[in-house]
């Protein structure tokens, strides 16, 4: 065999030999993604990240071998906690679902799974700004449009008490009418667009769910600090209140009626708080 024919038939056994790698590298990788899901399922997270790990390094192009792996590295982050280890796992998880949606920038799950990431970690605006992301993509979604709403509530909630207890004032809930101007001014300015914009979008909420009680239980809580912008007419702080426990009304009177409809069993069947048929 001559020169060129000796370099011909190595190269075509090279090939050989790397596409005979790559099928079993495919097959090897299926295999930890399966253990994985198993893991996953079984609640054993560690276990299942490892396993997602050497799928995702077996084969990089296996299809939802990324998302598993952003998924289970989700579920260890603990919410409220920000300790380095924590933060770390937390943008792990948000890093590699960015890399499916390098690919997929309409992929619904992983930009819930970053907007809820990141509401874990208590980086309020980042989790807002990626539930709109959601809507763009799903307008009619009601669990962005809730948690939009929830955010607004929290940092006007927040920023209440930043500006009443300093001045000596509780915030009673119903528009602080007692409260001086020149406290209440600041505290209108602040929380004037938050307010807008959480009515907004639970409203939207349950829009699109008509038995959602927990948008109904914020709506009667953002209505309260509505009550604060109206400062200085009464008029107006009454009807914001009143709305609001209208909403509180609708809320309980709304989960009451989910509650039971969920213990109802087959053929009509009843279920007590401990599940027994009655």
């Amino acid at each position: 065999m001559n020169g060129p024919a000796r370099i011909t038939a190595l190269a075509v056994a090279l090939a050989g030999m790397v596409l005979s790698m790559s099928g079993c590298n495919q097959l090897a990788a299926r295999d930890q993604l399966n253990k994985g899901v198993e893991a996953y399922k079984s609640a054993h997270y560690e276990e299942a990240i490892g396993h997602f790990q050497k799928a995702t390094q077996l084969d990089p192009n296996l299809p939802m071998a990324k998302s598993y792996l952003a998924t289970a590295l989700a579920q260890n982050v603990v919410p409220g906690l920000d300790t380095p280890d924590n933060l770390s796992t937390a943008q792990q998880a948000i890093d590699i679902f960015k890399q499916v949606l390098d690919k997929d920038p309409n992929d619904v799950n992983s930009l819930k799974q970053v907007a809820g990431i990141y509401f874990s970690i208590k980086k309020l605006d980042e989790a807002k700004t990626w539930q709109k992301r959601v809507l763009a993509v799903d307008p009619k979604d009601p669990e962005a449009a809730y948690t939009v709403g929830v955010i607004d509530w929290t940092q006007a909630h927040e920023n209440a008490l930043k500006i009443l207890q300093p001045a000596g004032i509780n915030d009673d809930g119903e528009g602080n009418v007692k409260a001086p101007k020149k406290v209440m001014d600041p505290l209108k300015q602040i929380n004037a667009p938050l307010v807008e914009e959480g009515l907004q979008y639970l409203n939207q909420a349950v829009a699109n769910r008509a038995n959602y009680d927990d948008a109904m239980a914020y709506l009667n809580l953002i209505y309260r600090r509505k009550a604060d912008l109206d400062f200085g007419d009464a008029a107006a702080v009454k009807a914001d209140v009143a709305t609001a426990e209208d909403w509180r009304t609708k809320a309980m009177g709304t989960r009451k009626a989910n509650e039971e409809k969920k213990n109802k069993g087959p053929g009509g069947i009843t279920m007590d708080s401990n599940g027994n048929m009655k």
